[in-house]
């Protein structure tokens, strides 16, 4: 008997027809004799919409509490999906991120997993039971309850699987797999049936959103092989592993396996920084303090001995950041900063990088030619990622992915 673990998002139970829909497709993993864990995110905008309700009572509300109030959406997910199954006259039972056992590291609203005690689940699975998981959450030492983050529930799949040495991990969602473009943006964008976890794990921190970082990593980490596949259909899903497999008869390798875009971008220049030892590690030391997730970093040249310095962030952290700005002007003497939010990413990712010359200047020259304007260039082994003005974005996505060979007709 094989142990399946399935994890559904937020869209595919957001409404009482899509919850049928997902226990349907449940019970037939269970009707193929395999024990079947699932873990389940928040219905539709539930998270959103409780976040806004917050935010009318207490535009500041403490950490705590908000991770006391969200993870209340999954709460509900886990109750009516198992409530579902059981009309269907199959054992389901829904469990709490405490009651699976996932003990968190007390960092509230972006907690990672420290331990997954399975036994309850084992428990429930060898009694003949679906076992209904609450993504998103788990525990700390003291009992209190901490949210990973959003896209959470990707990770808390991962790690029951990991508990549970689980011989499948499904990620439905909306999408029917990993693309090398959005497809709502490039037509010509096709699915991908096997990504590497380092190039998935590119995709995703550049803005692919079909699966959460942290669980790449993590499945990257212990060996786990996740199948990304739609819960509105049956087709054949995207393969994320370590080593892909190559059709013999392909006549060329692909560079760039993807085209990424992520519009959550924030901007923060600081000018005039005295060019001295230790402002840099000052400056970021603050952010730190104030919890500022900080993506890419350009540092300019030194001119009359000083310089200025830009990052990027998510645009939910400008109070964050403006408020540590503000702390920084009371000891760093810079000159002033400006904040800009109507930017956005836009990255090529592909394995094949590594041994190809060129590809930044290819890159480059198919923004010059299309007149799009680069504001700042990041860039790894098999990643090269470039802050446009948000409007370019269309445009930027659709010449990148003609210009490096992914258009749907030419594969």
């Amino acid at each position: 008997m094989l142990i399946k673990v399935q994890k559904f998002g937020g869209s595919s139970v957001g409404n009482p027809e899509r919850m049928r829909r997902v226990a349907r497709r449940i019970a037939e993993a269970a009707d193929a004799g395999n024990q079947v864990a699932v873990v389940v995110s928040a219905m539709g905008d539930t998270t959103d919409d409780l976040i806004a309700l917050s935010r009318e009572l207490n535009p500041q509300p403490e950490r705590r509490e908000m991770d006391m109030l969200l993870s209340t959406g999954e709460q509900q997910s886990i109750a009516l999906l198992a409530m579902t199954l059981q009309n269907m006259g199959y054992k389901a039972i829904s469990l709490t991120g405490r009651q699976a056992g996932f003990r968190t590291d007390g960092s509230y609203s972006s907690a990672k997993i420290l331990s997954v005690d399975c036994q309850r689940v084992r428990d429930e699975l060898e009694a003949g039971k679906i076992a209904i998981v609450a993504g998103f959450q788990g525990v700390d030492h003291c009992g209190e309850i901490n949210t990973l983050g959003r896209g959470g529930s990707d990770t808390s799949a991962v790690a029951l699987a990991i508990g549970l040495e689980a011989d499948v991990c499904e990620i439905f969602t909306d999408v029917d797999g990993v693309y090398t473009a959005d497809p709502r943006i490039v037509k010509k964008a096709w699915k991908i049936p096997e990504i590497s976890y380092d190039e998935m794990l590119e995709m995703a921190a550049m803005g692919a959103l079909v699966l959460q970082p942290r669980s790449v990593e993590l499945a990257k980490q212990y060996g786990v092989v996740l199948h990304v596949r739609s819960s509105f259909n049956h087709n054949e899903g995207t393969i994320v592993k370590e080593e892909v497999s190559m059709d013999k008869d392909m006549e060329k390798e692909l560079i760039v396996c993807g085209v990424a875009h992520d519009m959550n971008v924030l901007k923060v220049s600081l000018f005039g920084i005295p060019n001295r030892h230790g402002m840099a590690g000052d400056i970021f030391e603050q952010l730190a303090r104030v919890g500022v997730n900080v993506d890419m970093i350009v540092q300019s040249g030194s001119r009359d001995m000083r310089h200025d310095i830009s990052f990027t962030c998510g645009r939910d952290e400008r109070v964050k950041v403006e408020t540590a700005v503000q702390n920084l002007m009371l000891t760093v003497p810079m000159e002033y900063y400006t904040i800009v939010d109507t930017l956005a990413k836009i990255s090529i990712v592909g394995a094949g990088m590594i041994t190809h010359p060129g590809v930044a200047a290819k890159m480059f020259r198919v923004f010059s030619e299309n007149k799009i304007n680069i504001s700042m260039i990041s860039t790894s082994e098999i990643k090269i990622s470039c802050i446009v003005d948000e409007r370019e974005v269309t445009k930027a996505l659709m010449c990148l992915h003609t210009a490096f060979g992914l258009d749907a007709e030419e594969n």
